[in-house]
């Protein structure tokens, strides 16, 4: 798939001449990138263009400082990385995320782009042209210029990340406040069980996403160390002593991201156990949210044959065919998206295992799954806390009618009439179709219900006591005592 005609230039690289797109930014190597790799016919994510363009704009500046760079070059390529960086030139980013190994293709999408976008903005000045390997991409490699980026772009989201979680935890939390009046059914085996409060419940969620939460800044720690500087295989060849301790300065008061040096060159360029760290967690964020998008379908299955003890908003009719059918639509959003969240994970786990020596070459694969992750969690829990949860109601009437009829109630009798006498109660219930207090306070009335201990009759008195406040049974303690 060779273009033709009046539309095209030619450009020439180290195989050869290229017709490249007569008015792309990018050059030779991205268009043989197009060419080579039409895959999946997706881009790369912001957040690897913005962080491979601050990369760019640092060393221009740090190579400028070190007199290694001249200083009209410098600016061109400081104010050309710039404008990428602020979302210019996003159509000119062009390379499949499915590429060649370690990212050579999109590192030289960068150059390109912001070689020839350097030109024409100094072209006005002085007239220099900018050379993308040897003015851009100057005291690089792509095997330092990738990981460092992955490490910047998700450094640079995350903070909106952490925002859309807390967010939702804080949701859930004002939710477990909410409905802390209403006293349920609890279910284990989702078979009945001893009754929970439905704020207990919520309350649950919410401490487990700001878990999650606080899981993510950690592993986020270990994105911090970057390897910059370490060029080809982390020796640094044709890189200034210098410049990875100013390129680590000058990126962090750039991007206002704290970041630190490496301490071993060669790991950072050989490891991606960081980016593997920072995966797990955002994947546990999303085993964590796929349970509670369950349970919020459970609970508001129905709702006249299901559970039906929260409703949650309408966002849209739920079937072609069936009127007035309406599915928890948010809920089944979040499940799906975090699915392809741990598919991600499952990648980036087999592509960090798969460098050989000094370097991983699955890194586009990592860096794309990366930012695919962090985006569609942000979207997603944004959608989810603000369409769905904030939404959410109780419905108190269904939760005590279930209540009301849950044998398992016996429960808070055990320590008084003990183990046995109660399963005969629940069985008896059951097949009587009755409620358990009903039971237990006809037994009681007839003086056939005994304390476990002395054998002496239990008092019709003593089952009121224990079945009057069934919140009671909700916080800890022996029921009637």
């Amino acid at each position: 798939m060779t273009p033709t005609g009046s539309l095209y230039r030619i450009e020439r690289d180290s195989l050869g001449e290229v017709q490249v797109p007569k008015n792309a930014l990018y050059g030779a190597q991205t268009q043989r990138a197009v060419v080579n790799f039409p895959i999946s016919g997706l881009r790369p994510r912001r957040a690897f263009v913005w962080s491979v363009a601050a990369i760019k704009c640092a060393a221009a500046k740090v190579n400028r400082d070190l007199g290694l760079l001249d200083e009209d070059l410098a600016e061109g390529i400081i104010a050309a990385a710039t404008e990428v960086m602020e979302d210019l030139w996003a159509d000119q980013f062009v390379v499949d995320p499915f590429q060649a190994g370690a990212g050579t293709s999109h590192n030289m999408n960068a150059n390109e782009v912001i070689a020839n976008r350097a030109t024409a903005l100094l072209s006005r000045l002085t007239g220099a042209q900018v050379h993308p390997n040897d003015h851009v991409n100057m005291s690089q490699s792509t095997n330092d210029v990738i990981p460092t980026a992955i490490r910047l772009g998700c450094l640079w989201r995350l903070d909106e990340l952490l925002g859309a979680v807390t967010a939702l935890a804080e949701t859930l939390q004002g939710k477990a406040q909410e409905f802390d009046d209403v006293v349920k059914s609890g279910r284990t085996h989702l078979q009945d069980a001893v009754p929970v409060r439905l704020g207990q419940e919520f309350g649950a969620y919410a401490r487990a996403v700001a878990r999650d939460a606080e899981r993510i800044a950690r592993a986020a720690e270990g994105l911090r160390r970057i390897g910059i500087g370490g060029t080809a295989t982390g020796t640094g060849l044709n890189a200034h002593p210098e410049y990875h301790a100013r390129m680590v300065a000058t990126l962090s008061a750039m991007t206002d991201i704290k970041l630190y040096e490496s301490d071993n060159l060669f790991e950072s360029m050989q490891s991606m156990a960081d980016m593997a760290d920072f995966s797990a967690a955002l994947r546990t964020l999303a085993i964590t949210l796929t349970r509670i998008a369950n349970d919020f379908r459970l609970l508001s299955s129905g709702p006249n044959t299901g559970l039906d003890e929260i409703r949650l908003p309408a966002m849209q009719p739920g079937s072609s065919i069936m009127p007035g059918k309406v599915n928890p639509a948010m809920a089944e959003m979040l499940n799906m998206t975090m699915f392809q969240v741990m598919g991600c994970d499952a990648t980036i786990s087999l592509a960090a295992q798969a460098g050989q020596l000094e370097l991983n070459v699955m890194m586009p694969v990592i860096a794309h799954n990366l930012f695919e992750m962090m985006h569609l969690t942000i979207q997603a829990v944004r959608a989810f806390t603000e369409k769905c949860v904030a939404g959410a109601t109780a419905n108190r009437e269904k939760a005590s009618r279930w209540l009301q009829n849950n044998p398992i109630l016996i429960t808070a009798l055990n320590p008084i009439i003990g183990y046995v006498a109660g399963a005969a109660l629940v069985k008896e219930a059951q097949e009587r179709g009755i409620p358990i207090r009903d039971l237990a306070l006809e037994k009681a009335e007839h003086g056939a219900l005994h304390h476990r201990e002395t054998q002496q009759p239990v008092s019709p008195e003593e089952i009121r006591a224990i079945f009057e406040d069934l919140r009671q049974f909700t916080e800890g303690g022996i029921a009637g005592s």
